[in-house]
């Protein structure tokens, strides 16, 4: 399962939200998105737990949940939609 994780503090790493989610149970990889120019967090990460009995009961202890002053915002992961980029130009009326 992948779990969304948002409103992380600026202080929080991969592996301090490794460290939250382990306590629920098995946890395959966790990491915070980090600002390719700043090499700062952006705020949010990915969790995930190869065991859905597991995964939603991190879900529903974790959200809210307060971690370095800040209450986590989680939820399973959706899939990010893809964008259509059909074409590009200007649409225009040829009469």
């Amino acid at each position: 399962m992948d779990i969304y994780v948002g409103n992380l503090a600026w202080t929080v790493d991969s592996d301090a939200l490794r460290g939250a989610f382990e306590q629920h149970g098995e946890v395959a990889s966790a990491r915070v998105i980090i600002d390719k120019f700043t090499g700062k967090s952006k705020g949010f990460g990915f969790v995930e737990m190869p065991n859905d009995e597991e995964g939603n009961a991190a879900i529903e202890k974790l959200n809210g949940y307060e971690l370095s002053g800040r209450p986590l915002r989680v939820n399973r992961s959706e899939p990010k939609p893809r964008e259509s980029r059909g074409g590009g130009g200007r649409s225009y009326d040829r009469r």
